[in-house]
């Protein structure tokens, strides 16, 4: 009987699922992990991040670009507490992502072993599944059992926790096997029963003015031609949240663009309410997109609703149609009960150019402005102008987010806008982009944050220029945590406590971790700045003095209220 140690199949399995690269951080509970991956044949990348939440925000991007499962890796103790904030972003974002943490060997639980935890209750509230396992003999089917949850239903985040002894101890080397078609999402597809099928298309058709709101479902399942099929077909509106953007194209006569209370705008929040059927595909209905469970109205109009996650459907909104399963392959079977002609949509098209014409009128207005702090729309309006449209931009909440949502087009199949929406934690961008630029690497790659964000994982400025990745960052640097700030701004009588910090010179910093930076306080500078950088072969940033969100005019319905 030929023989792996617990280590070398881990790598096995990992390179039978067609894992390409693992995004990570040594430790001592990772040594022979590490010696495997070193000795081994298997073609993985191995990416040394400087921060195991780093290393799980990079896996997360990956595996939404490239719809392969992410991987990341860290030790036990610190690394599987610093890796939490990744794994729960990717599972509440409907992301494979897998996290392997190494831990203390199994005869040491319990005696005071230095970076003890119980590492399966840590995460399992956390994840899809999860699993530590016990012993080797166990690996390949445990290993095989988490592709397999990751990828299938609704996807979601898995973790493994592999004790030191397991990672030593045989395996037998004919249990080390895979499905190949578990390395990549969603691996399988569902689809509502026929009857229900055939009562939501003649529901959208006997509708005046349906539509369409996506979440981020349909980028996920690849489902941009079945949404606008059925948009024609149907002459529906389709709207999106922040995550769905690149559902339909930007540039379609019946793409109204991002609704809710960050990014949406009064004249596109004007068109939901007017609809006489909503149809929510790959959305949970949060409060985000619809301003609070306002918009639409519920028990005003009449609700579709498309999930992965059948307990997603009717959690916020009396449904009159459920249709479980997934957005390509149901709506390409709603497109297939549909019969007769794409309809003429023209009042549909008419109130999505009168919405978007008064939305991008005040935009174009703000984005010409001279003054200082540079606003944010002039910087946006110089990234849509000067980026290639199959770029990919990793944003972070905050500054950026709403701009991004309200006024950066994607016309192009490959653009992407990509935010960490499920929990909104900073720091995501800088090592975010890292992940997107291995899933894509023949696509300009772009981090946008504040510079409240830049302080978390500023240490990974390290790993960008260690790499020489031609990623740029994007730093809207006002010395302050602007939405917090804004919020206090609207909603707590300006009470300003605990929300401003000093000025950091972001660009000398970026500089001494050997990365190309410009620091930009003229709005005549913003442009040539941000071209050099975009062309630059290598690491780049741009620190840009911006205006703070509560002395803008920022998307965001709240404040604008």
């Amino acid at each position: 009987m030929n023989q792996l140690s617990g280590a070398e199949a881990l790598v096995r399995m990992l390179q039978k699922h067609e894992v390409e690269v693992v995004f990570g951080l040594c430790g001592d509970t990772s040594l022979p992990f590490y010696d495997a991956l070193y000795r081994l044949d298997h073609g993985i990348r191995h990416v040394l991040t400087r921060d195991e939440r780093s290393a799980a925000y990079m896996a997360d991007v990956y595996a939404r670009v490239s719809g392969k499962v992410g991987v990341c890796e860290g030790p036990s103790g610190g690394g599987a507490t610093y890796i939490l904030p990744g794994v729960v972003e990717a599972n509440e974002s409907s992301i494979s992502l897998l996290a392997i943490t190494t831990d203390i060997g199994v005869s040491a639980r319990g005696k005071f072993a230095l970076t003890e935890l119980d590492q399966e209750s840590l995460f399992r509230p956390l994840t899809k599944w999860n699993s530590v396992i016990d012993t080797a003999a166990a690996l390949p089917q445990t290993v095989r059992t988490a592709f397999r949850q990751m990828t299938t239903g609704r996807p979601g985040a898995a973790h493994l926790g592999v004790p030191f002894n397991v990672q030593k101890e045989p395996v037998d080397s004919e249990d080390v096997w895979a499905e190949p078609a578990y390395g990549q999402f969603p691996a399988t597809r569902t689809a509502p029963a026929r009857e229900t099928v055939e009562a939501a298309a003649e529901a959208i058709l006997r509708a005046d003015r349906p539509v369409l709101i996506c979440g981020g479902g349909p980028v996920l399942s690849g489902a941009r031609e079945e949404v606008t099929r059925l948009a024609e077909l149907t002459g529906a509106v389709v709207a999106t949240t922040i995550s769905g953007q690149g559902s339909i194209l930007d540039d379609h006569p019946l793409a109204l663009g991002v609704v809710g209370s960050n990014g949406g705008s009064q004249e596109t929040r004007a068109v939901v309410q007017a609809a006489d059927l909503v149809v929510f595909i790959g959305c949970r209905a949060g409060s985000v997109t619809t301003e609070r469970w306002r918009y639409p109205a519920p028990g005003k109009q009449r609700i579709l609703h498309i999930d992965a996650d059948p307990a997603v459907i009717g959690t916020n909104y009396p449904t009159d149609i459920a249709l479980p399963g997934d957005a390509k392959a149901t709506l390409a079977a709603m497109i297939a009960a549909i019969q007769g002609d794409a309809r003429e949509g023209t009042t549909a098209r008419e109130a999505v150019a009168k919405a978007k014409s008064a939305k991008f009128a005040r935009f174009e207005a703000l984005a010409m402005s001279d003054e200082t702090p540079i606003r944010p729309e002039r910087v946006v309006r110089e990234m849509r102008n000067l980026l290639p449209r199959d770029a990919i931009v990793v944003a972070d909440p905050g500054t950026p987010c709403p701009y991004l949502s309200a006024y950066y087009d994607l016309t192009d199949a490959g653009g992407r806008v990509i935010s960490n929406r499920a929990h909104g934690a900073l720091g995501y961008s800088l090592p975010g982009v890292l992940g997107a630029y291995y899933a894509r690497p023949g696509s300009k790659c772009v981090a946008m944050m504040g510079d409240g964000s830049f302080g978390f994982n500023a240490g990974e400025l390290e790993t960008l220029a260690r790499l020489k990745a031609p990623v740029t960052m994007i730093v809207m640097s006002n010395s302050v945590f602007g939405w917090i700030k804004a919020g206090q701004h609207a909603g707590f009588g300006e009470r300003y406590f605990s929300v401003d910090f000093d000025r950091t010179d972001h660009a000398r910093v970026a500089e001494a971790f050997g990365v190309k930076a410009w620091r930009v306080a003229d709005p005549a500078e913003l442009k040539p700045a941000l071209a050099a950088a975009f062309e630059q072969d290598g690491p780049t940033l741009v620190d840009i003095l911006s205006q703070p969100l509560h002395e803008a005019a920022a998307p965001v319905t709240e404040w604008i209220a």
